[in-house]
């Protein structure tokens, strides 16, 4: 694709933009703006994630009151979806272990400073649980899909397969102009002071659509559509 093409994809969300890398990414970012950018994770995520569904259609059914189910969360950022999890887990007095990792420290330092029942938090990758031979019953992630080249994801969805031995849910955004243009409307008066709006728009730009999702994972994976312009990659471990 030319140059011209690419920028005409970009600005109509033809295309995927898989060139462009999120601001947060770099390791010499702004450290304040990056700290402020995981506190508002929780907002967004609250807001446009839709994990409390997930919860009870998904997660919640494999829980039990007296018997610990235990679940990673690969890339935790701000460590606001485990956290979320525990607690709505104990409110409905079921018994929940999570071990979130995540590669970058800096996300590791932020959550060090914040309260966790119920999580642990580590600095790793999904491949060095694989190598260490861990297993947990439930595996998920939070807008990792789209951060990740081919060769990074066929990588993930394996260590995701190795990991669990019950189920797989990978939740990220669909692109789409309406979800785009609601972001940067709301997004907007955060745009000095941290990295939501500009790296969320991104994140958007780099997002996958359902066909282009299901066509770019192997068999047995799963793409479901949820409101609004979110898409689950599931896997239910039938092959194991």
């Amino acid at each position: 694709m030319s140059s011209t093409g690419t920028a005409r994809g970009r600005a109509s969300l033809t295309w995927r933009d898989t060139e462009s890398h999120e601001f947060m990414d770099a390791p010499d970012c702004d450290p304040d703006r990056l700290e402020r950018t995981y506190r508002q994770f929780r907002t967004v995520n609250r807001l446009v994630s839709g994990w409390r569904r997930v919860y009870r259609q998904w997660i919640r059914p494999r829980l039990d009151a007296h018997r610990p189910t235990t679940l990673l969360d690969i890339g935790f950022g701000g460590g606001d979806i485990s956290r979320a999890l525990t607690g709505w887990a104990a409110r409905d007095r079921l018994v929940l272990r999570i071990t979130a990792i995540d590669p970058d420290e800096r996300a590791l330092r932020h959550v060090r400073s914040l309260p966790a029942a119920g999580v642990r938090f580590e600095q790793a990758s999904s491949a060095d649980l694989v190598a260490r031979g861990e297993r947990y019953d439930l595996v998920i992630s939070n807008h990792l899909l789209h951060h990740l080249d081919a060769g990074a994801l066929a990588a993930l969805l394996a260590d995701s397969r190795a990991l669990s031995r019950r189920l797989v849910i990978h939740n990220d955004l669909s692109r789409g102009r309406a979800g785009y243009g609601l972001y940067a409307a709301a997004t907007l008066p955060f745009a000095r002071g941290s990295f939501i709006h500009q790296d969320g728009l991104l994140s958007i730009r780099r997002s996958y659509r359902r066909p282009e999702l299901q066509a770019a994972v192997p068999p047995g994976w799963q793409v479901r559509p949820m409101f609004p312009q979110r898409l689950l990659l599931i896997d239910e471990g039938a092959h194991r």
